[in-house]
């Protein structure tokens, strides 16, 4: 973890970091709080506009060139501002000019729409992310996840994705607020589904692999394509005693 003091000594830290291929991944977080230099010897009054979305143009113009010829990602996290005075239209915007914007390969739009609570108190979040900009794939897609705050399985709910995706795809049954698999009921409620599912972790292995091969991540097993492989085996047993009497 690195925090530089000022917007440019960050950026030359993020760009050393991608030339030298030492890593996979960096994140900049986040683009609002990359101060330009001058703004930090300015005066605390002193307008100086423009000069952050200066410094991200700038800073792209070098970094992409490097970002292709290596092997590292690189993640900018950004912040949401309002403009002033906008009557019509969507007024949100975000710190550091279009740059940013155009340059970037994907960019994703992350919202909560909604607070999890458990008897009153805040468990998690339900996120929905919405892809606004994708140069490697289909664009415009989104999907919603849960981030909890519980220390022992704290970050994105991997048995809330479970369950989402097992009603999407029909291998998990949802009547009103009650989840079942087959004839096995989960429980009612998100929650205790999900608390049933970390507590068993053999039947969530099973709904997991029956959600892949439904979604087409991994192939179905074929008891043709099974059996193809032993009449060949057997064929090449029969063949063999052939062959050594030809010696």
């Amino acid at each position: 973890v690195s925090q530089p003091d000022t917007g440019e000594q960050a950026l030359e830290i993020t760009e050393a970091l991608v030339r030298s291929n030492a890593v996979d991944v960096i994140i900049i977080d986040s683009v609002a709080a990359l101060v330009p230099r001058a703004e930090i010897e300015g005066e605390m009054g002193d307008s100086l506009p423009g000069l952050q979305a200066r410094l991200m143009s700038q800073a792209l113009r070098k970094l992409t060139g490097a970002i292709a010829r290596s092997r590292t990602a690189v993640i900018f996290i950004n912040q949401l501002r309002e403009k002033i005075g906008v009557v019509f239209g969507n007024p949100e915007t975000t710190p550091g000019g279009r740059a940013l914007k155009f340059y970037s390969s994907v960019r994703i739009d992350l919202r909560r729409i909604e607070t999890l609570k458990q008897q009153q108190t805040p468990i998690g979040l339900r996120v929905r992310a919405k892809v606004v900009k994708n140069k490697v794939a289909a664009p415009f897609r989104q999907g919603e996840f849960d981030i909890m705050f519980d220390k022992t399985h704290a970050g994105i709910s991997r048995e809330g994705d479970l369950l989402d995706m097992g009603v999407e795809l029909e291998t998990i049954k949802k009547m009103g607020s009650f989840f079942s698999y087959g004839d096995l009921r989960l429980g009612q409620g998100r929650e205790n589904s999900k608390a049933y599912l970390r507590e068993n972790p053999t039947l969530t292995a099973e709904i997991e692999k029956e959600i892949r091969e439904a979604s087409g991540l991994v192939p179905k097993p074929d008891a043709e394509g099974d059996a193809a492989p032993k009449d060949q085996a057997e064929h090449e047993e029969q063949r063999a005693p052939a062959e050594e009497l030809v010696e």
